[in-house]
């Protein structure tokens, strides 16, 4: 299967949970470990683009994955952020969720989280971005026989 995000061809080794309607891969340039994006297999640049369907999907698909990785990050607590809109910081037009696992202290200011989304940030490895994502896909039970 060809995914996109946006413009950008994403490697299956980077996508570690999908469903019908969504998928989750590893971020090129997390914030913080643990950093991963939700996106509606269909590429549509706003929230109010999506169908009911895919609206649903995706918020139940960040849900789940939110749980997982706050406990495999060691995280107690989680930042769900969208950016809608090229006003509102979207660099990308393709509907996404950052869900980003927090711990005390990870920030000196808790909110410093979004001005860090926003930064330019040096983009990882394709091989640590892989080894991240084979570590996140026995996870999650609902992903055992899927091809990525």
């Amino acid at each position: 299967m060809t995914t996109y995000f946006g413009p950008w061809l994403i490697r299956q080794s980077e996508i570690f949970f999908t469903t019908e309607l969504s998928f989750a891969l590893v971020n090129l340039k997390p914030v913080l470990p643990g950093h991963v994006l939700v996106c509606p297999k269909r590429i549509v640049p706003r929230v109010r683009d999506l169908t009911k369907e895919e609206f649903t999907d995706l918020w139940l698909s960040a849900q789940r994955i939110s749980n997982v990785i706050e406990k495999h990050f060691n995280g107690d607590g989680i930042t769900f952020a969208i950016q809608d809109g090229k006003n509102a910081g979207q660099t990308v037009e393709h509907v996404h969720i950052h869900i980003i696992p927090r711990k005390k202290f990870d920030f000196e200011h808790n909110d410093q989280v979004y001005s860090e989304i926003e930064k330019e940030r040096e983009p990882r490895s394709y091989e640590d971005m892989e080894k991240e994502s084979m570590e996140l896909r026995p996870l999650f039970e609902e992903n055992k026989n899927k091809t990525f």
